[in-house]
């Protein structure tokens, strides 16, 4: 059985720091920008709706391995978008900032749709009420829409975090499974498989498992501290 040597070698704890990295990276794009792109798709009238909603789904429903592949086309070297952040000094694709962007988009629908569809299935009397008393949209988001879509909020966050130390696909395209640079969790249990080391991978899919069941038990609690507020 591995000992604490070996949860400690610096071999284990390099993937384990950047999946840790990259979930909490992920927490704070998809609070921000899952609660964003939520709140924009829940307005009927919105222009390009339909378009944006297509492209904020499309990691749930198409495979992660052709989504990698495509952003490799876009964000590698010699890609449109690559070419114009290269000369900017700025590179995405085998780099940390690739797997973190991997699990920003692989995650994203599980934050947005629900948060979406919170809203969408919101009574309007409130914010009415909210308007007749002369505050902006922007308050009543603020005030009423986001209090009343809390534990939406925090369960989809809990789910899109939990799917960040799962991503594969993506991350292999982007991030490129460079040891000791891009190689997070769920990577270094494929390559130990792969070399046929099952006692490492059973040593990261054990420490996988306390990290994940970590933090549905913290932010469970988290969700469910404050139920007064509903």
């Amino acid at each position: 059985m591995p000992g604490l040597t070996d949860i400690l070698d610096q071999a284990v704890l390099e993937p384990v720091l950047l999946s840790l990295q990259t979930a909490m990276a992920v927490l704070v794009l998809h609070l921000v920008f899952g609660v964003f792109f939520g709140y924009l798709l829940s307005k009927e009238r919105l222009p390009f709706r339909l378009f944006l909603d297509g492209l904020v789904t499309l990691p749930l429903i198409f495979p992660p391995i052709a989504t990698g592949f495509i952003l490799l086309l876009l964000l590698g070297r010699y890609g449109v978008v690559g070419q114009a952040l290269a000369t900017q000094g700025m590179e995405i694709v085998f780099s940390k900032t690739g797997v973190i962007l991997a699990a920003f988009l692989s995650g994203l629908p599980l934050v947005t749709k629900p948060v979406q569809s919170a809203i969408e299935q919101m009574s309007d009397s409130l914010k009415e009420a909210s308007f007749i008393l002369g505050k902006s949209e922007m308050e009543t988001f603020i005030k009423v829409t986001l209090p009343l879509i809390r534990r939406v909020i925090m369960a989809g966050l809990m789910l899109s975090v939990g799917r960040s130390f799962g991503e594969v696909g993506i991350t292999l395209m982007l991030g490129g499974n460079i040891n000791g640079k891009t190689e997070t969790i769920s990577l270094a249990i494929y390559n130990a498989v792969f070399e046929g080391n099952f006692e490492r991978a059973m040593l990261f899919a054990a420490l996988l498992a306390l990290i994940t069941l970590g933090l549905f038990f913290s932010m469970n609690r988290l969700a469910g501290g404050r139920r007064d507020v509903l």
